[in-house]
């Protein structure tokens, strides 16, 4: 079953390289995806956080843009109850304009960050995130032309206005199915972390789903992480990062991503949470990958997959996209 297939790039910060190295990898990931045929490529916005370098998310989009020629980047998201709808349209707006059909704008409603993310941001959490949906249709009205916007918002985004940058709704709860059925948008979940609810998620968004100008029908994607290798070994080994990264995430002992460990063991009162977390997982040879992700295909019915590959080594994670690209008809 073939469908489309794209990359979530976290900009990862490895132990003993510098955030520029991430961000140089960041280009290369970029570059072989579009060789490779992938759909897109998403960035994340996060905020204080070691490992992840990609905070200022649309600067970031920007310099992968000027670097590849037709693939779409975009957003796996933008938190908008960290901005004004105005700030992000201009920048998505611009975005658009210097790029002409490449760019997606995912939105996530979560800080991506904590307590102390959220007091520097100078934001009231609870209130921003109540106001979400009418942020989203705001900043919708703002990339619309004039005829079409939902909302009378009262000012123009310049750049922006008329860009009609595709929205999508990003969650990991019922909330944003919930959300992007009834507002007609493209639904993206966050299975590659938060798998627990991505069932009742993906059959809420296709039953409650209204047609829209946007859409005429559910378009869902779901998030999974892999690793391919030339052998079951050396995929097992390179999964050990992403075991060691998550562990820290339970342990809150966050640091960089670590490089792999050969016979690392996930500590036994830990190891529910930790599968639980990465039940949305395929590991193995390209063969091995591409009949687990058949699996999840034939049970999720996705529209398309979005992929993070958690690797320690960039040239492992170019390699493990060639595999997956082949055994997938991208190439």
């Amino acid at each position: 079953m073939n469908i489309p297939i794209s990359i979530l790039d976290l900009a990862r910060v490895t132990e003993g390289s510098t955030i520029a190295d991430s961000f140089a990898d960041c280009v290369s990931t970029a570059q072989a995806a579009e060789r490779l045929g992938y759909n897109r490529v998403w960035y994340a916005e996060h905020h204080n956080m070691a490992s992840v370098a990609s905070s200022a998310t649309s600067v970031l989009i920007a310099h992968i843009a000027a670097q590849t020629k037709t693939i779409r980047l975009g957003s796996g998201g933008v938190m908008l109850p960290n901005h004004s709808p105005l700030t992000i349209a201009e920048q998505f707006g611009t975005l658009a304009t210097l790029h002409p059909g490449r760019i997606d704008l995912g939105l996530g409603r979560a800080p991506g960050g904590d307590r102390n993310v959220i007091r520097a941001l100078r934001k009231d959490a609870g209130a921003a995130a109540q106001r979400f949906p009418n942020d989203v249709v705001e900043l919708m009205s703002l990339l619309a032309k004039p005829e079409n916007a939902a909302v009378d918002v009262g000012v123009r985004a310049i750049p922006g206005e008329g860009t009609e940058v595709p929205v999508w709704i990003l969650g990991s709860s019922l909330f944003g199915a919930q959300l992007a059925a009834h507002l007609g948008l493209p639904y993206a979940f966050a299975s590659h972390f938060a798998p627990q609810m991505l069932r009742e998620a993906a059959e809420t968004y296709r039953r409650d789903f209204q047609p829209s100008q946007y859409l005429d029908k559910p378009y869902f994607m779901m998030a999974c992480n892999v690793v391919a290798a030339d052998t079951e070994f050396e995929a097992k080994f390179h999964f050990t990062t992403l075991l060691q990264a998550f562990i820290g995430i339970i342990t809150n002992t966050r640091g960089l991503i670590p490089a792999p460990v050969e016979g690392f063991q996930v500590p036994p009162e830990l190891r529910p949470h930790v599968e639980a977390m990465l039940a949305c997982s395929a590991v193995g040879t390209g063969e091995q990958v591409a009949e687990q992700m058949d699996a999840f295909k034939r049970e999720l019915k996705p529209d398309e997959m979005i992929l993070s590959m958690p690797f320690y080594d960039q040239a492992a994670r170019v390699r493990s996209m060639e595999m997956v690209a082949e055994l997938n008809g991208l190439t």
